[in-house]
């Protein structure tokens, strides 16, 4: 990350910060996935109960191998050949792990679903939610924020999965119909009613889609 780059998402991290703030959702910054990967650990105790959906962010600054080598009962989807049952041990974690697909500069959060067990987690069930968002997913309003999840996480996330959608071909939102779409579920989170339950760490990196 060049440094002029750096110096914008340092200010801008900032003022995310504050409308996290304002939100009752709590905000940090790391200049690094290194320090992003301990303030990560430092809010997660040992011995707690963490999982998480399918967040590419967690995976690239090295916290879900840091959970499974660590003192942590780490409930890994991976490992269980019903994924549903595995989603819904997620409602009664200590720590249920993830990103935003955007996030607006006053703190707001933008998230779409397809199967609806992430957005679902975030709103509701999970005691501590830690969310890993890389600052290429800053957007400057809400209306900015949700084109920017349908027109690019969505996309990218449909040919990640090899899903059969318009965007898939078009590389832009279709607005579709589709048994394949993943935009299902739209969750904006405005405000966090439980004090010290969400926790955004912004990083100054590309992560995710």
């Amino acid at each position: 990350m060049n440094d002029i780059i750096t110096k914008r998402n340092d200010l801008l991290a900032n003022t995310v910060i504050q409308g996290l703030k304002s939100r009752n959702m709590t905000g940090y910054y790391a200049k690094t996935k290194e320090e992003a990967l301990k303030i990560a650990l430092d809010l997660i105790p040992e011995g707690s109960s963490v999982t998480m959906g399918g967040s590419m962010s967690v995976a690239e600054i090295g916290l879900k191998d840091a959970l499974i080598s660590g003192n942590y009962n780490f409930i890994d989807r991976d490992n269980y050949e019903d994924k549903a049952a595995a989603a819904l041990m997620a409602y009664d974690a200590d720590v249920y792990l993830g990103s935003a697909n955007a996030i607006t500069n006053d703190g707001i959060l933008i998230n779409i679903d397809g199967n609806s067990n992430r957005v679902s987690a975030y709103a509701y069930g999970p005691r501590k939610l830690v969310l890993i968002v890389g600052m290429n997913k800053v957007a400057g309003d809400v209306d900015a924020a949700l084109k920017r999840a349908r027109n690019t996480a969505a996309t990218m996330n449909v040919q990640r999965f090899n899903l059969k959608t318009p965007c898939a071909s078009t590389g832009s939102c279709m607005n579709c119909k589709s048994p394949d779409t993943i935009c299902c579920q739209f969750l904006i989170t405005r405000y966090e009613r439980h004090t010290d339950r969400v926790h955004v760490i912004l990083v100054n990196d590309e992560l995710g889609f």
